[in-house]
């Protein structure tokens, strides 16, 4: 992989500061450029300002405003129409799975699955595919 990822961005988004603070330092340390966001208001509010992530990568299960409201919003508000959606959570079920897939997502990915490092290459893949 390149290490540099051709100034790729993504915006993480989730309510657990050392989850935030771990995927940071692993995609930092990738060569991309982070906007970590501790809420999906706080994810909105820089979405709205013009901020054009290559890749959102959301939890589903966060305090006031959970993924499934958060992925409704960009969809309805037409914002980062060109990142991919990740949901990146705990939620295993196949009827949460297929709630986030009929609302765009482009990736539904487990915490318990995979270490960062493996997230971060599950990203680097959906990239490269996207370009």
């Amino acid at each position: 992989m390149d290490s540099t990822n051709n100034s790729r961005s993504v915006m993480l988004v989730d309510d657990d500061k050392f989850l935030l603070d771990m995927y940071t330092t692993k995609f930092t340390q990738r060569g991309y450029s982070v906007q970590a966001c501790i809420s999906a208001d706080d994810a909105l509010k820089f979405l709205r300002e013009g901020l054009e992530p290559n890749a959102i990568l959301f939890d589903l299960t966060m305090p006031e405003r959970d993924g499934l409201s958060f992925l409704q919003e960009i969809k309805d508000s037409k914002l980062a129409s060109n990142a991919l959606k990740i949901a990146l959570t705990n939620q295993s079920s196949e009827e949460e799975k297929a709630k986030v897939i009929a609302l765009g997502t482009d990736s539904y990915i487990v915490k318990a699955t995979m270490i960062p490092s493996e997230v971060v290459n599950t990203v680097d893949q959906l990239l490269s595919g996207a370009n």
